[in-house]
């Protein structure tokens, strides 16, 4: 058994899925509301943000993914006491106890999730060292923790790479530093967030990520009594302050997830309420989905996406950090793409290996064409980076059913909306990796209409 399918069953275990095998019998509109929970990508940082308060913190509308499970067990070998449940929706994380982990035991939690990279700066302030093992995650590009462990020099971390690991260490405490990253890497900015709100003196983080989730994690600290500002040219100042308290936060909506089921609604030509989700985060793809011909009603208590009926219209797409196009974004909706009347082109900048799951799509009937270097053109607003890949993929072309393995969390939900598409039967295995990122996805698909049972 390969590493991505061991992962992907550790996965859907976590949240007692019944199989890693779907079967889909396709050609059906979605049509329904779900709920969508709190952001992974900030309820998981706000879980190992509670290790840097003396007292316990309370998070709220806590999905129940796979990952959040992760980093659960992660603070909980490291001392935590986490009552309540992401099943309810709500955690407590009492860090009065922390202590050091056995290598051996982050090690068997740490290879379905890169989130342990960012328990360095809060283990150091707490116990003055940190133990890293080999990172996990998607497989989509090298995604290089440099950014993260040259930061961790710069505050005065000493930094020794092991064949198990890296360990790190404070000798001498942690001190405010000045910080430019070469790229507004997200998870460069949050080791940055949560190691400098306790150094010695004052932060300046330059050329930080300004996505939604970051902004909510500086709302996390700021609760707890860090001093964060965010100044123009996306520069950020924290001045170090010498304890903090636990917070109570609810935590911002995913709205990664709203836009997948969206992208899915506008693929089988249904109609999504998506409770919970809001505009402002959204903008970006609400603008997109308007121009491929997608259509939304906004609500106080979420967004209804909806296939308004006609032809669907092709578009150009850059990916690029916030507020930009999320990468996240284009894989489900490149599914939608695929019946859209001409040529549409995605340029993916952000990541190098993000085009894998079309080998799926134009088995099912799709033509997508990948250029591994990118294209040039002369209309475009995203400067060129070495590593971008562009997809090609004009439609409509009719998907039909196959047998699909989920490759990574945003293909494998990608594969889903194929399956969900396509006329005739898909059989969709690995989809503990959807679990990853996508609370209740099964319960979501059966609420929708979605016509699915799992292979025994």
């Amino acid at each position: 058994m390969n590493s991505l399918v061991q992962d992907g069953r550790k996965a859907a275990e976590r949240v007692g899925l019944k199989s890693d095998t779907i079967v889909i019998n396709g050609g059906r509109p979605l049509r329904g509301t779900i709920d969508v929970r709190g952001a992974k990508n900030l309820v998981t940082k706000a879980m190992v943000a509670s290790l840097l308060g003396d007292t316990t913190s309370t998070l709220r509308d806590v999905p129940d993914i796979s990952d959040v499970h992760v980093v659960a067990s992660l603070l909980e070998i490291h001392g935590v006491k986490i009552t309540g449940s992401a099943a309810t929706g709500v955690l407590q994380l009492d860090p009065a106890n922390v202590a050091s982990a056995k290598s051996a035991e982050i090690d068997a939690l740490s290879g379905s999730s890169r989130i342990p990279i960012l328990f360095c700066g809060p283990l150091l302030h707490r116990l003055g060292h940190a133990f890293i093992p080999d990172l996990g995650g998607c497989r989509i590009g090298d995604r290089p923790i440099d950014f993260h462990l040259d930061a961790l020099r710069a505050f005065g971390a000493v930094v020794d790479k092991l064949p198990s690991g890296i360990n790190i260490t404070a000798p001498n405490g942690l001190r405010g530093a000045n910080i430019e990253l070469p790229y507004p890497s997200v998870g460069a900015t949050e080791q940055v967030l949560l190691t400098g709100v306790r150094a010695m003196g004052t932060t300046e983080l330059k050329n930080a990520a300004i996505e939604p989730e970051i902004m909510d994690l500086i709302a996390v600290l700021q609760k707890m009594g860090a001093i964060i500002s965010v100044e123009p040219n996306r520069t950020i100042l924290i001045e170090g302050v010498e304890s903090l308290e636990g917070y109570n936060h609810r935590a911002l909506f995913d709205r990664n997830e709203a836009a997948s089921w969206a992208s899915a609604a506008l693929a089988t030509g249904g109609s999504i309420f998506t409770t919970g989700a809001k505009q402002s985060e959204m903008m970006t793809f609400l603008n997109v989905f308007r121009k491929i011909g997608g259509a939304f009603d906004i609500e106080e208590e979420g967004i209804r996406f909806y296939h308004p009926g006609g032809d669907l219209k092709p578009v150009v797409i850059e990916t690029d950090v916030h507020p930009g196009f999320m990468t996240d974004w284009q894989q489900p909706l490149i599914v939608a793409l695929t019946q859209a009347h001409g040529t549409s082109i995605v340029h993916e900048t952000v990541y190098e290996n993000r085009f894998g799951f079309v080998d799926a799509l134009v088995k099912m009937g799709a033509n997508v064409e990948v250029h591994k270097d990118g294209l040039a053109d002369p209309n475009r607003r995203v400067p060129r980076r070495p590593l971008e890949q562009a997809a090609v993929i004009t439609g409509p072309t009719k998907l039909h059913g196959a047998e699909l393995e989920v490759p990574d969390l945003r293909g494998g939900f990608s594969h889903l909306i194929a399956a969900l598409t396509a006329d005739g039967r898909s059989s969709v295995s690995n989809v503990g990796l959807i679990a990853r990122g996508y609370g209740d996805f099964v319960g979501k698909l059966e609420k929708l209409g979605a016509d699915f049972y799992f292979a025994e």
